[in-house]
Parts: structure tokens; C-alpha cells; sequence
């Protein structure tokens, strides 16, 4: 049995897909399991990172897990799920990290709190693997809206240039970490195959759905205020703009060969995934 957290999210239902094609048994857990909307096929059982008391059950008869957690938690929730993990006999875990994760020099929050969660799963004694994107090609969904109602894409640090990495690829490392021999202890880097600025997704988002497109670069007060604006607590809209502003730093433009390493073939381009995904940036 496979068991995948953040099974909602964008990276955990692509492993769950990668799983489900292969014919492995899947388990999901939620706190709201009435609302989760996964495939046929996964077994959804209701658990929360934050209650250890509830992880022994959802762990029952499982031998390999995915690790995808967010926001300021991150630590905790990890350290609960690794230690639950290693008392129930998971074979091998799996961990969704962050692409500066390993630089202890690197301390703001996001890294920081992934850090920590790496070390929890390194302590449980469990087979792991890190798997750690550089950034998400569709963070460029939080453009949509001002695309579709005034053809604009507005973002901070507009010089900056981030090797982005299509989910999807994320996913299929993933499950590769987790279904086949060899990845133990690897820690895994992973980029797209080419570092681009938000100038340049807004070049290609335009030519993608066909219509001309204007950047404007923001400050990171305007950016901060608007993750506000939109019900972001505080304290993670504080950490995702000191995230944003990794950009700026020459390291965030590396381009990784870890997905051909891994999987055999080339990382999906950041056209390729705006193709895929054109129906967000055009529908009403």
C-alpha cells in the first residue's frame, strides 16, 4: 500500500495518478475526506498531520509514503508523520522539499521550516528519499485572472530567473523514488529546462493563448499586499515573498539534469506546460 499526503494538492494527485497507472494500491489522507475528490481506486481515510493519534490507522499495511506538506507546520507535521511512519514499518518515504533546502546559509522561513522536516525524516530511520523543485511553472496560475480581465501579468522581482519545473515532472520523480530500487538516501534537485524571468512566461503565455500580454513589475510591499488582500496569513505571506526573492540569486537559474537522470527523458518546457494548462488563461 501506497500512502500520499497533500493528495489534493498539484504534485500529490499527479502521484497519485503515476500510481494508479502503474496499478499500485493507493491510500490518501485528508481532514475532510467528504470533500477531497480523488480517483476511483484511492482509498481515502481521514487523518490530520497535526493529531499524531490519528496517523497509527491511516499508516495500517502501508510500506511506502509521500510526504507533501505546506505552510507553517511544515516541521511538526513532518516530525509527526516520520515518527508515526518508522512505528508502523513504512518501508520507505518519500519527502516534497524545497529546492534550497540543503543550504544551511538559506534561512528564511519556507527552506527553513523544509529543513527541519528533512531532518525529522532522516532521524525516523526509514528508507528516505528528497525530492526538492526549484520552483512551480504553475505559480504562473496566480496570474490568470488579471490575464483573462486585463491582459496584464504583474509580479515583483521581474529581473530574476527561476529554472521552473513543470508538476508533473515533480510527480513522476516522485513516484519513481517510491516504486523503483536505487533512490534511497538521494536527495534529488530538480528544474525545468530552462530559467526564465516573468517577462519571459508572460512572452510565452501570450504567444500560447494568442494574445498580446503586458509585464508589470511590482513591488514586494504591493505583491505582500495583495497575498493579504486574498486571506494569506501573515506570517506565510511574509515567508512566500523572502521565497520570491530567492529569484534575484544566481542559484534559482541553474538548470538541473536530475529528471533525465531519474526518468530517461527530457523535463517538460514551460511551453508545453502553458499549452496544457491554456484553458485557465482564457476562460471566462
Amino acid at each position: 500500500m501506497f500512502l500520499v499526503t497533500g493528495a489534493t494538492g498539484t504534485v500529490g494527485r499527479a502521484v497519485i495518478d503515476r500510481l494508479l497507472a502503474a496499478d499500485l494500491p493507493v491510500r490518501a489522507i485528508t481532514r475532510r475526506p467528504e470533500s477531497a475528490d480523488l480517483p476511483t481506486g484511492v482509498e481515502v481515510v481521514r487523518a490530520d498531520l497535526g493529531d499524531p493519534g490519528s496517523l497509527p490507522a491511516a499508516l495500517a499495511g502501508v510500506r511506502r509514503v509521500f510526504l507533501s506538506t505546506s505552510g507553517t507546520e511544515i516541521p511538526e507535521h513532518d516530525a509527526n508523520l516520520a515518527t508515526a511512519a518508522a512505528a508502523a514499518g513504512v518501508e520507505r518515504l518519500v519527502k516534497l522539499s524545497s529546492g534550497r533546502a540543503g543550504d544551511a546559509a538559506a534561512t528564511d522561513p519556507i527552506p527553513s521550516w523544509h529543513r527541519a522536516g528533512e531532518a525529522a525524516v532522516r532521524a525516523s530511520g526509514v528508507d528516505w528519499t528528497m525530492v526538492r523543485p526549484m520552483g512551480f511553472m504553475s505559480n504562473a496560475l496566480h496570474w490568470s485572472y488579471s490575464i483573462r480581465e486585463s491582459a496584464t501579468v504583474r509580479a515583483p522581482f521581474g529581473q530574476g530567473r527561476i529554472a521552473v519545473i513543470d508538476p508533473f515532472d515533480i510527480a513522476v520523480v516522485s513516484a519513481a523514488a517510491l516504486t523503483e530500487p536505487g533512490h534511497a538516501g538521494k536527495v534529488y534537485t530538480l528544474t525545468g529546462p530552462r530559467a526564465l524571468s516573468p517577462g519571459e512566461q508572460t512572452e510565452v503565455l501570450a504567444e500560447i493563448i494568442g494574445r498580446p500580454l503586458r509585464f508589470e513589475e511590482i513591488s514586494p510591499e504591493a505583491a505582500e499586499a495583495d497575498l493579504l488582500r486574498f486571506g494569506v496569513d501573515p506570517e506565510m505571506a511574509s515567508a512566500i515573498m523572502a521565497l520570491r526573492a530567492m529569484a534575484l540569486e544566481s542559484f534559482t537559474s541553474v538548470v538541473h539534469p536530475t529528471v533525465a537522470e531519474v526518468t530517461g527523458r527530457s523535463p517538460r518546457t514551460f511551453q508545453e506546460w502553458a499549452l496544457e494548462n491554456k484553458g485557465q488563461f482564457t476562460a471566462a
